[in-house]
């Protein structure tokens, strides 16, 4: 018997649904290209500086200023996406040759570091927890952002998971984290600096971060000030977390909802009622697809063989890059949003083939799969959807069998000379609850990152010349219906089931992904 939803709404990502989201934001013109990449980490650490001229220039400096932050319910003026967007196009305007290599290491450790907790995220959850949203983005930069704040072995375990080698434990101080962070608004100002479509915006990406502290606990202003380099916006407010951590989780939501508009649950899970702070990053990426546009009626989107539901439904015809692999079975197809991002949708040819292919696309450089796309005239129909994630950045980390972070050694006096009482990290809340908060949205507008989709088996038969669809598929069905004018070697095939939809960029798309 299928489930429908309400066709005027679209049910949420995870309703028995077994569909992985890798948020990933993709820029041109930066990759080096198919040779071998050697990290250049003299652009990411103090110049030719030892650990104990960094001490002597650290120990001649005054103490740090401090501030309480406001109150929650105080005025704040809401965030103007578009001039956020101004903003980083003046800044990716203003780079030169070594900034933009700068970005091009940065990038390529924050996807290390992401596609390895990914992997091990996917691996022991995916199935079981449903939906997942996973920024390299916000993961990276939220630990970026706690390394700016920490001393000692804090700041020592954090740039081993960070990727940059140290030479000692007691040298702790090699990774500069501010040119860290602003590596990382290059790589978005890069990302929106080309959007530019006879006046028209193509993309969005906004990045906030929230500071909320116990009342009358004090922030450094050297921290607040250096987190300006990777989120332009940042709300330090204060609040009660000692009666009421759900009343605390409302006031939060309900004030970044007031100043962004976007719609937002981030559940303090993991804290206490002795917790003191907590860290949120926000993350909104919002890109227009030329050509597509919604269907008059809602089509039938399979979750699982049983079950289905009315969904709005996007469709585009047009000439898209394509490559279809033979030999393992699936196929690729780019989707532009612009010349700087695009959705690279990868979609094997049988369902039973889905996990080996999403298994050669972390594995192999796509770099070379896009170097063999071709022009291809095709239809794509993908449904329209709203996707919203948060994530525990600590339990990430210990998934991924990384150091943990937190524990009664931590240190974190960059941030405050108050006790700062630390539970779990999550990525968007930083007891020091730090939380990541991503939301996209596949529709005329595509409002996302990456993420992986099953749906269809049931359906009715497309021309002869493209892909067929009628056979209730024996396990995983397709994300989205792909139409070519271009017949098939074998039409018969069964249709290309499944599908890993990948966007903007997955391994150096467009050609170079963060």
């Amino acid at each position: 018997m299928q489930k429908r939803a309400p066709q005027s709404k679209m049910p949420p990502a995870g309703v028995s649904l077994r569909v992985t989201i890798l948020c990933l934001l993709a820029w041109a013109g930066l990759a080096a290209g198919d040779r071998v990449y050697i990290h250049p980490f003299h652009l990411v650490i103090h110049n030719e500086s030892t650990c104990e001229e960094l001490a002597k220039a650290n120990a001649g400096k005054p103490e740090d200023p401090t501030f309480t932050p406001a109150p929650i319910q105080a005025k704040s003026l809401p965030v103007d996406e578009k001039a956020l967007q101004d903003q980083l196009v003046l800044v990716a305007a203003k780079l030169n040759t070594e900034d933009k290599l700068r970005a091009v290491t940065v990038g390529m450790l924050a996807n290390f570091l992401s596609f390895h907790i990914y992997s091990m995220h996917s691996e022991l959850w995916g199935v079981v927890q449903g939906a997942t949203v996973l920024s390299p983005m916000a993961v990276f930069g939220t630990l970026a952002s706690l390394y700016l704040g920490a001393s000692n072995r804090t700041a020592y375990r954090l740039q081993a998971i960070l990727g940059v080698p140290w030479k000692d434990e007691n040298c702790t101080s090699r990774l500069d984290a501010h040119k860290v962070l602003s590596a990382l608004q290059a790589i978005q100002g890069l990302l929106v600096a080309q959007d530019r479509d006879e006046g028209q915006v193509q993309l969005l990406l906004s990045t906030v971060v929230g500071l909320f502290t116990a009342p009358g606990l004090h922030l450094k202003q050297p921290f607040v000030q250096g987190l300006a380099l990777y989120a332009p916006v940042v709300l330090p407010r204060s609040l009660d977390f000692s009666t009421d951590l759900d009343v605390a989780a409302e006031k939060i939501d309900m004030f970044i909802q007031a100043v962004t508009g976007w719609k937002v649950s981030s559940p303090l899970t993991g804290a206490s009622v002795d917790s003191n702070m907590v860290f949120n990053t926000y993350i909104h990426f919002q890109g227009k697809m030329k050509g597509f546009s919604l269907l008059a009626e809602p089509q039938e989107f399979w979750v699982d063989n049983s079950t289905s539901v009315s969904v709005p439904m996007l469709s585009g015809t047009g000439t898209f890059q394509h490559w279809s692999d033979a030999q393992d079975k699936f196929s690729v197809t780019q989707v532009p949003f612009t010349e700087s991002a695009c959705l690279l949708l990868i979609q094997p040819h049988y369902a039973s083939d889905l996990d080996k292919v999403e298994g050669l696309a972390f594995q192999q450089n796509s770099l070379n799969w896009m170097n063999k796309l071709s022009p291809r005239a095709i239809r794509l129909t993908m449904p329209q959807l709203v996707l919203r994630g948060s994530y525990d950045l600590q339990d990430l980390l210990a998934q991924a069998e990384l150091p943990t972070i937190l524990g009664t050694d931590l240190n974190l006096q960059k941030i405050s000379n108050d006790n700062l009482r630390v539970g779990k990290v999550r990525a968007s809340p930083c007891r020091c609850l730090t939380r990541v908060w991503c939301v996209h949205r596949v529709e005329a507008w595509m409002e996302g990152t990456q993420r992986r989709l099953w749906a269809g088996p049931e359906g009715k038969r497309e021309r002869r010349v493209g892909p067929r669809v009628g056979e209730k598929w024996p396990e995983r069905s397709r994300a989205f219906q792909v139409q070519s004018s271009k017949s098939l070697p074998t039409p018969d095939l069964p249709p290309p089931a499944g599908g890993v939809v990948h966007g903007p960029g997955l391994a150096s798309v467009c050609p170079g992904i963060l």
